[in-house]
C-alpha cells in the first residue's frame, strides 16, 4: 500500500521514525514534508498535499492511504479535511484508529505527536491501516451524505421542519 505522509515541526522525529517502520512493512511510504526542522514552518500546505496524494492515487486505483501529524494533530486533520474526497479522522487509541476506518472509511488519520509515544503511534497507524472498511449500508450511507454535501451543499431534509 502506499502511505502518504505529512507533518508539522512537533511530528517530524515521528514522522521520520514511521517512515522506515512503513518501509520495513512493505509499504511505499511518500513524504510530503517538510525535509528540515524549523518550528516555524506552515504544516497546511504540506497536509493538503498529502491528503490530494491519496485522492488521486484512490481515484487512479492505486491502495492509498495517509497520515498527518502535528503536536495535538487537529489542525493537520481539519487541513486535510478541506481536500474533496477526504476523509481524515483524529485519532487517540486503538479505538478510534480502527472505527475511523471500519465506520467511516477515513483514508487519513491525524495524530497528535506531542500526545503519544512512538510505540503508541506505530499501534495506531498499524491497526488503522489492517482495518477495513465495513461496508455496512448504514455507514455508507452517512459517508455519501457528507460527499454529497461536501460535492454540492446538499443536505437531507430537515426532520423538525
Amino acid at each position: 500500500m502506499r502511505i502518504h505522509i505529512a507533518t508539522d515541526h512537533a511530528g517530524l522525529d515521528f514522522s521520520t521514525q514511521l517512515q522506515e517502520h512503513l518501509r520495513s512493512a512493505g509499504h511505499d511510504v511518500v513524504d510530503h514534508g517538510p525535509v528540515e526542522y524549523d518550528a516555524l514552518d506552515d504544516y497546511p500546505a504540506f497536509c493538503i498535499r498529502a491528503a490530494q496524494a491519496v485522492v488521486a492515487d484512490q481515484a487512479a486505483g492505486v491502495e492509498a492511504l495517509g497520515v498527518v501529524f502535528g503536536g495535538s494533530g487537529n489542525g493537520e486533520q481539519i487541513a486535510a479535511n478541506k481536500v474533496e474526497g477526504v476523509r481524515a479522522a483524529l485519532v487517540w487509541n486503538l479505538s478510534t484508529a480502527e472505527l475511523a476506518r471500519e465506520h467511516n472509511d477515513a483514508n487519513v488519520i491525524s495524530i497528535g505527536a506531542r500526545q503519544h509515544t512512538f510505540d503508541e503511534v506505530t499501534a495506531f497507524i498499524d491497526r488503522f491501516l489492517q482495518t477495513p472498511f465495513s461496508g455496512e449500508e448504514r455507514h455508507v450511507r452517512r459517508i455519501r451524505q457528507i460527499a454529497d454535501f461536501e460535492r454540492d451543499g446538499s443536505l437531507l431534509p430537515d426532520p423538525r421542519g
